[in-house]
This record gives structure tokens, C-alpha cells and sequence, in this order.
């Protein structure tokens, strides 16, 4: 008789353990990434004056249908997005990536913008001065990004 309740003990010992293991797990942050946005070490590789666009899309690649095409520069966009068990997911990060070139191809400036306070601001820059004309564009960018088709904003 000792033995059937030995075996129940056991098998609520089992349920147990694996409903903390479940509830442990569905408490674990998860970030997810949106968008593309070369990372640091491919972008440290470019030269400015020296790359083109050629060798720009050989080392980081052209942006996607979350990024946009110029003939000035090249936006890359991106957010993370933090999700914590059953609470509502949370946007941590967002940013475009400016990559701008002269008339010749050549690249003239790397510039990362983010938004503070629903403000653009300049997080990188590698030229002193911006080459980026229209931070109302960088500003479209940034807050608009993975609400609408930025094609259809272009009216591409």
C-alpha cells in the first residue's frame, strides 16, 4: 500500500518540477530584432573617400524593404523589441543607419540617428559635419518604421 503512494509522490514531484521549469521559461526576456542595420565591425571596415557603393554592398550589403535607396546615401532601419513573459512587448531601440556618397560613388559619411524624447538624435558620425540634408526624412524613417511600407511613403 506504501508503494502507490510512493509512485503518486513521485509522479507530483515530476508535475512539479516541470511546471516551475515552464514558468521560469515563460518569464526569460526575449529581444527580437527588426529591420537591418549592418553591425559595427563590418561598418568599422569601410573607408570614407575611398569605398563606393560597390564595395559598400560587398561588406555590409544594400538595404532591404525595411531600408531605402538614394542616390545621396543609403538608410538602413532598425528597432528591438523586448518581450518579458505575459506583459505587452516593449520597443527598446530604434534607429537608421545613413551610409552617403558623392556624386563619383564614393562614401563621404557614416551616420547613425536614433530617437530620444521623439527627438532625432545623432548617436555616430564619422565626418565631423552631417551630409545627411533632410532630417525631416531621417525623422520619417525612424518613427514611422515597421508601421507603413516605406516603398508606398517614397511613392515607390
Amino acid at each position: 500500500m506504501g508503494h502507490g503512494w510512493d509512485d503518486k509522490i513521485k509522479r507530483l514531484a515530476w508535475v512539479a518540477a516541470i511546471t516551475v521549469v515552464v514558468s521560469v521559461a515563460a518569464c526569460s526576456e526575449v529581444i527580437r530584432n527588426h529591420g537591418y542595420i549592418p553591425n559595427q565591425e563590418d561598418l568599422d571596415q569601410i573607408v570614407v573617400g575611398v569605398d563606393t557603393q560597390g564595395s559598400v554592398e560587398t561588406l555590409v550589403g544594400r538595404p532591404s524593404t525595411s531600408g531605402i535607396l538614394r542616390d545621396t546615401a543609403w538608410y538602413y532601419a532598425g528597432y528591438k523589441v523586448r518581450h518579458f513573459g505575459a506583459r505587452a512587448p516593449k520597443e527598446i531601440d530604434r534607429q537608421v543607419l545613413a551610409i552617403s556618397f558623392a556624386e563619383d560613388g564614393t562614401v563621404t559619411n557614416i551616420e547613425r540617428f536614433g530617437l530620444e524624447d521623439g527627438r532625432v538624435v545623432t548617436l555616430s558620425r564619422r565626418v565631423t559635419e552631417t551630409t545627411v540634408r533632410d532630417v525631416t526624412f531621417i525623422r520619417q524613417i525612424i518613427r514611422n518604421f515597421g508601421r507603413i511600407d516605406l516603398g508606398e511613403a517614397l511613392g515607390g
